[in-house]
C-alpha cells in the first residue's frame, strides 16, 4: 500500500534575511548597523518613532562589510522608541526592518 502525502513539500527559495546587524556596545548613545550580507543596499534609511532623538541622514549605500554609526538618544528608548530601517536590493526590492531598543 503506498501512501500520497496530503502536502507537497515546498520549493523554491528560502525567506530572505535580514542582512543587518545592530552592534549595540556603544548604548544607549551609539550604535552600529553593519551590511553583514553579500549585497549591496541602497537608500538605506532610519526613522525613529516614538520618544528619542536621531540625527537625520540622506539615504545611503551600504556594500558588503560596511557600517554605519547610528546617535540615538532617549532615556526611555527600550519602553518607548522603535527603530526602521528601510533599504533597497539590487533588484529593487524595498524592505523595512523593524528594530528594539
Amino acid at each position: 500500500m503506498t501512501t500520497t502525502p496530503i502536502t507537497r513539500p515546498r520549493t523554491g527559495t528560502l525567506a530572505y534575511q535580514v542582512p543587518l546587524r545592530l552592534d549595540r556596545r556603544g548604548a544607549p548613545d551609539r550604535y552600529l548597523l553593519r551590511n553583514v550580507g553579500d549585497e549591496p543596499l541602497r537608500g538605506l534609511s532610519f526613522s525613529l518613532l516614538g520618544a528619542g532623538l536621531m540625527r537625520a541622514t540622506a539615504p545611503l549605500l551600504l556594500a558588503p562589510g560596511q557600517e554605519v554609526r547610528l546617535g540615538i538618544r532617549g532615556a526611555t528608548l527600550p519602553l518607548t522608541a522603535v527603530l526602521v530601517v528601510r533599504w533597497f536590493r539590487p533588484n529593487g526590492d524595498e524592505y523595512l526592518w523593524r528594530v528594539s531598543f
